[in-house]
């Protein structure tokens, strides 16, 4: 009598089925062994809690779904409908065109990134970037890493190894991905001290709290939180005369990056690294991919001589950040340096997007999708960590999911699992698709999405 283990086919066997030599045409021969002898060990788990064996063509078609889920071109391009600027999940800033070919000639050959071209010797991999942020910011030096977790580390470690740093309690925050302050503290060797309570402080308390071994005030910006009511904090002027007083630096995480005036778009003021560097800081810290809507990056900015010592750091050698983003972080700032960010940064482009005009193209977009389609009014966020709580009216195409087994879950995961992949929100059971992170050129592909997703979802009888 067979058993169902006996009864599953040998790797050899599999392996001769014209779907799975066409994949060992297409990929080596060891690597698709590999997924047969997997699939082969699920299956004999699944026996084991009770199951049948597959057959050849079942096995075959799993294997072929393995190859596609593991060998597949990632990440994948997809249009987002969620109307989150800076969606984190989806990799925060996409990049301007300029950007992107930069990057992609930085991928496609030699460069002069650490050459000098007059002298035919060594060059440095910061200087053109540095210029650029001085530029900008009015830093007297800058430096860029691979994000600003970095910037921040690299920053502590190279100016208050072994001292004391005084920080707001109500700044003692995390800022996500278990990016906490007083971990990133203990790891460059300096030593917290907390002052004021978590909704006030005043700048006596940070006086208060100087010691000897007092290396640094850090002032954190909560880029991703809001206190409101009976709050006080001191400014960053105020902090930056004490340190004068006692000689201490003053550095501060301003976190997002922005170096625009967001109150012109209808925003809260976000604050700037040009403004913490007028007010005196030593140093400043800044993202590269949110609102500066770069690439995955970290700034450090400020006096020359701290960023001198920032750059010496053992740590700078490990979080030193890579060609592909240097050159698409210096063809970004380049923007800036123009004037012309807000027309050519993505970024900048969807937040300054008025709302009358995403109505017309959500109308076109609703009348394309048909009859569960509606236009709603709706509000955008920033994300990122950035203006938390801030929001910009929009218009959105809301899908019903009335009659749909599984209802507006369903709808939304067809249209992930589609082509492109759209991901949109869901809100009172309908899908809303918000036009204001979807650029225009892909309106017709995201209604197209729409439909087949659902003429595909099953409806009951």
């Amino acid at each position: 009598m067979t058993t169902p283990h006996r009864a599953l086919p040998s790797v050899d066997r599999l392996a001769s089925v014209p779907r799975i030599r066409a994949l060992i045409e297409s990929y080596s021969r060891e690597a698709v062994l590999g997924l047969v002898r997997e699939q082969l060990a699920e299956s004999r788990k699944e026996i084991d809690r009770g199951g049948g064996a597959p057959g050849v063509d079942a096995l075959a078609a799993a294997i072929e779904g393995r190859a596609g889920a593991v060998w597949r071109s990632w990440p994948s391009a997809l249009i987002n409908a969620t109307g989150v600027v800076l969606h984190t999940n989806l990799g925060r800033a996409p990049l301007s065109a300029a950007a992107t070919e930069a990057a992609r000639r930085a991928a496609g050959g030699y460069g002069d990134l650490e050459f000098d071209l007059e002298t035919g010797g060594r060059g440095s991999r910061q200087e053109h970037v540095s210029r650029l942020l001085c530029q900008i910011t009015g830093a007297e030096s800058a430096l860029a890493v691979n994000n600003n977790a970095s910037a921040v580390l690299l920053g502590l470690a190279a100016l208050t190894a072994g001292k004391e740093v005084i920080v707001s309690k109500g700044e003692v925050v995390e800022i996500g991905g278990g990016f906490r302050i007083p971990d990133v503290l203990r790891q460059s060797g300096a030593t917290l001290v907390e002052v004021g309570t978590t909704n006030r402080a005043y700048v006596r308390d940070y006086e208060e709290a100087m010691s000897a071994n007092t290396g640094a005030i850090l002032a954190v910006h909560a880029s991703n939180f809001r206190v409101i009511g009976f709050a006080h904090s001191p400014s960053l002027a105020e902090l930056v005369e004490l340190g004068g007083r006692f000689g201490l630096p003053v550095m501060h995480d301003v976190g997002s990056g922005c170096l625009l005036e967001t109150s012109v778009f209808g925003l809260a003021h976000e604050p700037t690294p040009q403004e913490s560097l007028r007010d005196g800081v030593e140093l400043v810290f800044f993202s590269g991919d949110k609102l500066l809507g770069g690439p995955q990056s970290g700034i450090v900015a400020g006096s020359r001589e701290a960023v001198e010592t920032v750059s010496r750091h053992p740590y700078a050698r490990a979080a030193r950040i890579d060609k592909l983003s240097m050159a698409a972080l210096a063809a970004t700032l380049l923007h800036y340096v123009r004037g012309e960010a807000v027309e050519e940064v993505p970024v900048w482009r969807m937040i300054a997007l008025g709302a009358e005009a995403l109505e017309g193209r959500a109308r076109r977009c609703g009348l394309a999708v048909g009859e569960r389609a509606s236009v709603v009014e709706t509000l955008s966020t920033i994300g990122g960590g950035s203006l938390p709580g801030e929001t910009l009216p929009s218009w959105a195409v809301s899908i019903d999911s009335t009659g749909i087994e599984g209802g507006a879950r369903m709808l939304s995961s067809r249209l992930r699992s589609g082509d492109p992949p759209v991901v949109g929100r869901i809100e009172d059971e309908r899908v809303v698709l918000d036009l204001r992170t979807v650029p225009p050129d892909q309106d017709g592909a995201l209604a197209r999405a729409a439909v087949e997703a659902i003429e595909t979802v099953s409806t009951p009888s």
